[in-house]
């Protein structure tokens, strides 16, 4: 299989450098995360809504293995290699990191970006992660997914026909 070149990943241990240049500029960090297996418009709306919050927007990927842990042993559709370069093809997306917890509480400690952008129709107190980017003063925004729009209906709909 042919590697797909991807300059917007950068690996965890190089991230907290790269944040770290961004805040040195005087900069902002948008963060958000997500399997992303089956990309459609509902994430390109999302992600391009997230990065008008700030200045650079930053994927945190659920790795392969926290994919099947998350969603079941069938998925995810795509690898995290595939997934990465699509998002990475998408003008909103500035880096991406994949990670291999089921939250991305490590990661968001790490680079520790100006906002957390969680799509969905939680509060950020139920957010696992909340505690951390308060705790660091960042901000949580909740954004409604797009109606009309979802993998799981996707899926449904390719298993259906």
């Amino acid at each position: 299989m042919t590697q797909l070149q991807n300059p917007k990943l950068i690996s965890s241990n190089k991230s907290l450098d790269q944040a770290n240049s961004i805040r040195a500029n005087n900069k902002s960090i948008v963060f958000t995360n997500g399997c992303f297996d089956v990309l459609h418009a509902g994430h390109a709306y999302y992600l391009a809504a997230a990065k008008a919050h700030g200045d650079y927007l930053w994927i945190g990927l659920n790795s392969d293995s926290s994919v099947s842990t998350l969603k079941g042993s069938s998925r995810p559709i795509h690898d995290q290699e595939a997934r990465a370069f699509l998002l990475s093809n998408l003008e909103c997306v500035d880096y991406i990191t994949i990670f291999d917890e089921e939250t991305p509480i490590s990661l968001l400690s790490q680079i520790q970006p100006n906002i957390h952008i969680k799509g969905g129709d939680y509060t950020k107190e139920e957010l696992p992660e909340y505690p951390v980017v308060k705790e660091y003063g960042g901000d949580v925004i909740i954004k409604p997914f797009l109606p009309g729009y979802s993998t799981t209906a996707i899926l449904a709909k390719l298993q259906s026909s």
